[in-house]
């Protein structure tokens, strides 16, 4: 496929030093500026991400950050009017979040990329969409250090599927989604360590906001 302006890139790029691992993502547009509709997309996502960054800390559940970035997700829709007809807790309720955010949360990262541990000691897998696919369930603790990864995606599947479930469909403003259909995805990975009272973030010399990356871009 040929990048052409208007187009979202997404990079998933893994690094190693010194025998440690990091994996970062990062989401921008060919243009080198944003559309009023790609910034509502990515906005939505930084805000996922920079609230699974507050709320982490010891002693709180890996699912329980993983629903927090869906709830940001369907919140934005809800008020952006993508999602319609319904409170926020009705639509988690029916699996909203994971129609947009079909992946899990985020990975263990150290010596390996997605490293090991995930499910020692831990609660069982979780099989419900999008949460299935978490590579951890454990709860948090002091020392580790994992990926906060939320996205928003609009995926062909995904949405037909919706649409042809009627305890989905019920909530979906298909005028307002269908213009989003084919624009790609927005995926925004920073590596936090988990400290004794909150977490730190490892990745921060990136550009993250709208302003930044369109400021970055203009110097290239």
């Amino acid at each position: 496929k040929r990048v052409n302006d208007g187009d979202m890139l997404l990079f998933d790029m893994g690094a190693e030093y010194a025998g440690y691992t990091a994996d970062i993502t990062v989401s921008f547009p060919a243009s080198g500026k944003f559309t009023e509709s790609q910034k509502f997309v990515y906005n939505t996502c930084l805000k996922a991400n920079k609230a699974v960054q507050k709320a982490m800390r010891p002693g709180i559940s890996w699912p329980d950050m993983h629903r927090l970035a869906e709830r940001v997700i369907v919140e934005e829709f809800l008020k952006q009017g993508l999602l319609v007809n319904g409170t926020v807790d009705q639509m988690l309720d029916a699996h909203m979040g994971a129609i947009f955010m079909p992946h899990g949360l985020g990975h263990f990262i150290g010596l390996d990329v997605h490293d090991v541990g995930g499910y020692v000691n831990a609660p069982e897998r979780i099989d419900e969409p999008g949460i299935r696919y978490l590579r951890t369930t454990r709860t948090l603790q002091k020392g580790m250090v994992i990926t906060v990864e939320p996205g928003v995606y609009f995926g062909d599947a995904l949405l037909d599927n919706a649409y042809a479930n009627p305890d989905q469909a019920k909530y979906m403003n298909k005028t307002m989604i269908e213009p989003y259909r084919g624009t790609g995805g927005v995926r925004i990975e920073d590596v936090v360590a988990v400290t004794e009272d909150g977490s730190e973030l490892l990745s921060h010399d990136l550009p993250r906001t709208v302003e930044e990356i369109e400021a970055f871009m203009a110097e290239r």
